[in-house]
């Protein structure tokens, strides 16, 4: 649980850290679900020299969106990714893994295709409504199991938006005046915000209360160092 600070995170913030970016190279980036493939302007823009692969299933609602075609994608059956062993600095997964149909297996690609040492970022949901054919939705003790389990060691989860905002955001139809509440403090964590310092709880609780309430919480982990 963060104890530097409890704000609202988006997964974008982890393309900023550049994980994993080597010195000597270009930085090898996995986007996991891709959809529209627009994550690669974000990484570009932090390398231009990155070697950047788009990967969905065939048939996605988002994938189906896709027009540009000054990158790299690939299809996959949901589970064995057409890659070689570590060959990724980065698998970056926004918004995907609760409409994964079999999380285990495909967490069990996601730590074969990091090289040892290699970062898995992302964000998932919690409290958000089923939307674009969702099938879980996440606590993070149980996402932290998954994760585990994958041999993928938990740094991090840290609250998005809340989960107040994305439900009084579907009943308005999807308005875009909801839009502006992923890129700051939506307003059930203001609330929050505001008991916090009436209460004087520290950062990680906050954390933690947050986490509690949120519709989607970002994450970050990392692949143990040594070879299998």
């Amino acid at each position: 649980m963060p104890f530097d600070h409890a704000r609202q995170t988006l997964a974008d913030r982890y393309v900023e850290r550049e994980l994993g970016r080597p010195a000597d190279g270009p930085w090898r980036v996995l986007d996991l679900g891709c959809g529209a493939g627009n994550s690669v302007d974000v990484f570009r823009a932090r390398d231009p020299e990155v070697q950047w692969v788009g990967l969905d299933v065939p048939g996605s609602p988002e994938g189906q969106l896709r027009t540009r075609t000054d990158a790299r994608f690939e299809t996959f059956d949901g589970l064995a990714m057409p890659f070689e062993d570590g060959a990724f600095d980065l698998v970056y997964c926004k918004q995907v893994l609760e409409h994964v149909r079999r999380p285990e297996p495909l967490l069990a690609e996601v730590h074969r295709v990091l090289r040892p040492g290699g970062w898995f970022a992302g964000s998932t949901s919690q409290l958000e409504p089923y939307h674009s054919l969702s099938l879980w939705n996440y606590t993070p003790i149980g996402f932290v199991a998954l994760l585990e389990h994958a041999h993928l060691e938990p740094i991090e989860l840290r609250p998005g938006i809340d989960g107040l905002t994305l439900i009084a955001w579907r009943l308005a139809g999807n308005h875009h005046y909801f839009h502006r509440w992923w890129g700051r403090e939506s307003p059930f964590n203001r609330v929050l915000n505001v008991c916090a310092r009436l209460l004087q709880t520290d950062e990680r609780a906050l954390n933690a209360t947050k986490l509690l309430f949120c519709g989607q919480f970002a994450f970050l982990a990392r692949r143990d160092s040594t070879p299998r």
